[in-house]
């Protein structure tokens, strides 16, 4: 099980996912922070990054802010 520290930027003009020097990820998403769109895409963009499952991948903290705790399961 990996937990990552991700700062989301939302309205973004492509999805895009990266690490940072700190160590931290900066996810940058199309989708508007409205009604958890946002969310979605974060949660399908970190799975597709990782090689998982959407079901695998969960917010563990901060769902309405813009940092985050994204727990990433294992096989």
């Amino acid at each position: 099980m990996t937990t990552l520290q991700v700062k989301v930027k939302p309205n973004a003009r492509v999805s895009a996912l990266e690490q940072q020097p700190d160590g931290s990820w900066l996810a940058q998403l199309k989708s508007p922070p409205v009604d958890g769109k946002a969310n979605l895409e974060l949660i399908a963009l970190v799975a597709q990054h990782f090689g998982r499952r959407k079901s695998q991948v969960s917010i563990r903290s901060g769902a309405s802010g813009r940092m985050k705790l994204v727990q990433v399961d294992d096989d």
